[in-house]
């Protein structure tokens, strides 16, 4: 007979490899749709990638826009991790460069694909059944709403319209490099907007 302890474990093992495999095919999911897109990244693609048998790629993911709504998923908990990290700073105008350098050091990935994000949601409102497009614009929208929450501990003014100006100085640089395939298009403004933040609050030496 199996002690208490054993059945436990053996009846958590399942459940482990389950969890496993769809966080496997989660995370494939949300690197493919960055690299080809939703239209050309078929479900069989996201099983060879994640080493999941196709038909357990169904029992968890019933339909292409479930995948996608997983791989948002998987974007916004890289922003909570990020964010997470980013908080440890205790000042707010270095964790909002520190988020501008992280942006930076992707300058490759973004090069070559773009924002991971920006593209998806661009991609997702071309849709004619676009109802993911929403999802994706709230991954955004957590990006600003950390942000702006940054510059409100700074205490400067209008914090709501810098966090919108940095994110949209990212989203621009992204889609740039991206066009252009060029990283040091990143390079160059992410250290402008580095400058920017040095500045902003700063006392104005020409008076």
């Amino acid at each position: 007979m199996l002690s208490i302890v054993s059945w436990v474990t053996n009846s958590a093992k399942p459940r482990a490899r389950a969890a496993d495999k769809r966080r496997r095919l989660t995370t494939e999911a949300a690197r493919l749709l960055h690299e080809r897109g939703v239209e050309r990244t078929r479900l069989a693609d996201v099983a060879q990638a994640a080493d999941v048998p196709l038909g357990n790629v169904y029992y968890y993911f019933k339909t292409k826009d479930e995948l996608v709504l997983a791989a948002l998923s998987e974007h916004s908990a890289h922003l909570d991790e990020l964010t997470c990290r980013l908080d440890q700073l205790p000042d707010p105008r270095d964790r909002l460069k520190a988020l501008v350098e992280a942006w930076v050091d992707q300058r490759e990935v973004a090069a070559r694909h773009g924002c991971p994000t920006g593209t998806l949601a661009v991609e997702l409102d071309k849709r004619a059944d676009g109802t993911l497009d929403a999802e994706a614009g709230a991954v955004i929208r957590r990006l600003l709403e950390w942000a702006g929450q940054q510059f409100r501990a700074l205490g400067l003014p209008g914090p709501d319209d810098l966090a919108l100006t940095l994110v949209a100085a990212y989203q621009g640089m992204s889609l740039l490099a991206n066009a252009l395939r060029d990283p040091d298009i990143m390079a160059r403004q992410g250290a402008g907007l580095l400058r920017w933040l040095d500045s902003l609050g700063a006392p104005d030496e020409s008076a």
